[in-house]
């Protein structure tokens, strides 16, 4: 199943996700439209290396992450921890403004998995899905730029089961990072045998 597809079903919440390429300047992006409720919202996707975004969109993004992940948190860490160099980072956009974001890592080693990290919502548009819509977009990007690696991440601990409905599964027990309790998990491609 498409893993944008299986966003709508899991869990038993309801949400329709509809996806479609954009041509023309916006080449490359998907435009999502999202309908959680009776009313229906469209989205920008956006995926760009480091390099490829203006510096007003580059401070947005890192701006948000520190937001959430340094100062909401209260755990004071190396948030620019020198990856984001490499990554891809995907954006969910509302017209210019940025609603939620994730870093997608290559596999190192031709066996290894692709990551995915630093999946973040703004504080403004939380209570909406987005975190569905982040986690289904990130998942199709690893799908279609490294179709037989497996996809991993770093979960806080609290976010298991959110994680285990796009198909991942724990690899480790409960361990503490930045002081914050996080558990390693991995989903399978599916071309790989689990």
């Amino acid at each position: 199943m498409d893993v944008r597809a299986a966003v709508a079903v899991q869990a038993g919440k309801p949400l329709e996700v509809m996806t479609g390429p954009l041509e023309g300047p916006r080449a490359g992006e998907v435009l999502v439209k999202v309908k959680a409720t009776e009313t229906a919202a469209t989205y920008r996707v956006d995926l760009r290396s480091l390099d490829e975004l203006p510096a007003r969109e580059l401070y947005d993004l890192l701006r948000m992450r520190v937001d959430v992940f340094v100062v909401e948190q209260n755990c004071p860490y190396p948030e620019l921890d020198g990856k984001d160099i490499d990554a891809l980072h995907l954006r969910l956009l509302a017209g210019a403004e940025l609603l939620g974001a994730a870093r997608i890592l290559k596999p190192y080693e031709p066996q290894d998995p692709s990551k995915i990290g630093r999946v973040v919502v703004s504080p403004d548009h939380r209570g909406k899905r987005l975190g569905d819509v982040l986690m289904s977009e990130a998942i199709a990007a690893c799908e279609r730029l490294y179709p037989e690696n497996p996809i991993a991440l770093s979960a806080q601990a609290h976010l298991r089961r959110f994680y285990e409905s796009f198909g991942f599964i724990a690899v480790s027990q409960e361990y503490l990072e930045d002081g914050i309790p996080h558990i390693d998990m991995v989903r399978q491609q599916a071309t790989q045998p689990a």
